[in-house]
């Protein structure tokens, strides 16, 4: 079922996916299947889920490779990226 996310809740929504898959450093994951895969989840889905994709890239929480074909977690801001799922979803 479709949930509408906000924007801070749809960032950590993606960097908790990534997290769980273990897509850290040269492990990465194409990025239109990401946005594929959680667009099943969110409302308005392809274009917030890029736009968050490019506001992550920009503070350096996730990297791309491949010309921005695939991403991954920036594995030195591992810290920061688990405090900012928590403080999100407040677990």
């Amino acid at each position: 079922m479709k949930r509408e996310y906000s924007n801070p809740e749809l960032r950590a929504l993606i960097l908790d996916w990534l997290k769980r898959r273990g897509r850290w450093g040269a492990y990465y994951f194409p990025l239109d299947t990401l946005v594929n895969k959680l667009s099943h989840v969110v409302k308005n889905n392809g274009k917030r889920i890029r736009k968050a994709m490019r506001e992550l890239i920009q503070e350096r929480y996730v990297l791309v490779h491949k010309r921005v074909a695939t991403i991954s977690l920036n594995s030195t801001m591992s810290k920061e990226i688990e405090e900012h799922i928590k403080r999100v979803f407040k677990i």
